[in-house]
């Protein structure tokens, strides 16, 4: 009978950090192979198994020999510090099996265990850096060309991702890491935060915080990981943090958010919040900070105040901003404006829901926002929210529906939902503006209004709103909207469309679906061939 390959990614080496199945898999095998350091690593766990260790760069013999053994009858655990599968012995298993005409199905049985990968557990001790987009480089080019190697780190640096470096150096390695570190210094300023951990979770663990600008002043080998920090990441305490963008649209020190996005970016309407609610007067954090500062002073420790974190922290800030509800109409200013704001590394794209979306680099949202809003223009949010779609009135001429439009703004607009909703408002029974055709679209007519629910507005079987209300007195409107976004935000499931989520639980409000879907015969793909 053919036996067995376990291939163990063991995690960082401490045994607090084996996984149960990682130590199961080693328990259950008749022989160890791996790296003598590695063997050493695992010996607490070992029992009865034949070790059979070998020396760095002898990776090659070690897959083949467990191959053999298998073929035999044998059950072979092939370790591997960090992740099996992340520069470690998985790939290497598979590429000699396949070799020899291996097939799942009736050749040896091959499984991988997983394990916590140096990005992973050198991360943790270094605080936060890897929350957001990060990728991982081996500097070692025994087996990759140098010039694909500094590609690579030249990709990652543009791109602005947090870069996890293995293998920086060796003995007779020493010139990668130089190139490496001038080629960040292309992309990335030269005090942008480094971790560098050795030895992650094992006796002569060392960390160390530094910058892309000193970090060669350390001592840096193989058994050493760089972490890079990207454009946001800031130390705080001596950790480092990479923000995800929350403070875009949360208040970080509130459990409940009361407000919505748009409305969070409003001084006066944080008064809890960092800035205090006035710019010209010190917040409360400031002054603790400050105290804390001084009392840390006595003991002579130096510390970073919030204020000072605060500064470096620099997102993309992604918003919305139109004219308003009714008004279409961008004056040159305002356009002036948009692109002073967007700069260089901004982008402006427009929508086809009345709306700029702005995508900006800054570290100071509030300021953006009080400019644009000073502007006159209407600033929402973007994602998974209400958004209302209100048509231009006639410029204005048909005013009578106006109020609603921007009352239903005022209250729902930018309310976080369980997927994109969209509110089309038309001023008048044409419905030129295809209110008809949203989620939710609302008709002006003879000073009352006409209520649809469920457009499907993409697909082969894309149909208009069903009219499920005529007639809605104006003062029964607005809770009538609002008793309908409740539910859905309530009973929705999480990415839901609305059309969907109107067929699934077939009354909202007491408004009855109705299956209107067309029977559409496609004989050929929509797109071609």
């Amino acid at each position: 009978m053919p036996g067995k390959i376990l291939v163990v990614g063991f995690g960082p080496g401490s045994i607090k950090h084996f996984t149960e199945r990682a130590r199961e898999a080693i328990q259950e095998s008749d022989c160890i192979i791996g790296y003598k350091t590695y063997v050493d690593l695992v010996l607490d766990v070992v029992t009865h198994q034949e070790i059979i260790s070998t020396g760095m760069a002898e990776e090659v013999s070690r897959a083949q020999a467990a191959v053999k053994l298998a073929e035999s009858g044998r059950t072979v655990a092939v370790i591997s510090s960090g992740d099996a599968g992340v520069y470690g012995m998985a790939g290497l298993v598979y590429e000699v099996l396949i070799e020899q005409g291996w097939t799942e199905k009736d050749g040896i049985e091959v499984e991988v265990i997983p394990g916590i990968s140096a990005i992973n557990s050198c991360a943790s001790l270094l605080g936060a850096p890897v929350m957001h987009d990060a990728c991982t480089i081996s500097l070692s080019d025994h087996l990759t060309p140098w010039d694909i190697i500094a590609k690579r780190i030249e990709a990652a640096a543009s791109a602005d991702f947090v870069i996890a470096i293995y293998n920086p150096k060796s003995g007779r390695r020493t010139r990668q890491i130089v190139e490496a570190r001038n080629i960040l210094l292309q992309y990335r300023s030269p005090r942008t935060p480094v971790g560098l951990v050795k030895s992650a979770y094992r006796d002569r663990q060392q960390v160390i915080i530094t910058t892309i600008e000193d970090m060669l002043d350390h001592d840096i080998g193989m058994l050493t990981t760089i972490v890079i920090g990207n454009s946001t990441t800031f130390l705080y305490d001596n950790k480092m943090i990479t923000p995800r963008g929350y403070q875009r649209k949360y208040t970080l020190n509130a459990e409940k958010q009361a407000l919505r996005p748009h409305e969070r970016l409003r001084p006066e309407n944080e008064p809890w919040a960092l800035h205090g609610g006035k710019e010209d007067v010190e917040s409360p954090l400031d002054m603790a900070m400050q105290a804390v500062a001084k009392l840390d002073e006595k003991k002579g420790v130096a510390v970073l105040t919030y204020q000072h974190a605060r500064t470096q922290v620099e997102s993309i800030f992604e918003l919305a901003v139109s004219p308003g509800v009714a008004n279409k109409k961008f004056t040159p200013d305002q356009l002036i404006l948009l692109a002073e704001i967007a700069g260089e590394k901004g982008s402006i794209e427009y929508t086809p829901h009345h709306q700029i979306v702005l995508r900006i680099p800054s570290s100071q949202p509030e300021a953006i926002s009080r400019r644009l809003r000073e502007a006159g223009f209407l600033l929402s949010p973007i994602g998974d929210v209400l958004t209302v779609k209100a048509c231009d009135f006639c410029d204005g001429e048909k005013k009578d529906g106006i109020p609603f439009a921007e009352e239903i703004q005022r209250r729902f607009g930018g309310i976080e939902m369980p997927k994109e909703l969209m509110l089309g408002f038309n001023g008048c029974a044409m419905a030129c503006y295809g209110a008809v055709k949203e989620d939710i679209g609302i008709v002006f007519r003879r000073g009352k209004f006409d209520l649809f629910l469920g457009a499907k507005t993409v697909g082969r079987t894309a149909q208009a709103g069903q009219p499920v209300a005529e007639g809605i007195e104006p003062d029964k409107l607005v809770p009538i909207i609002e008793a309908i976004i409740h539910e859905y935000k309530e009973k929705g499931y999480p990415n839901e469309r609305f059309h969907k989520f109107f067929k699934r639980v077939k009354t909202v409000q007491g408004y009855q679906y109705q299956d209107e879907t067309p029977k559409v015969l496609v004989e050929a793909a929509p797109c071609g061939d």
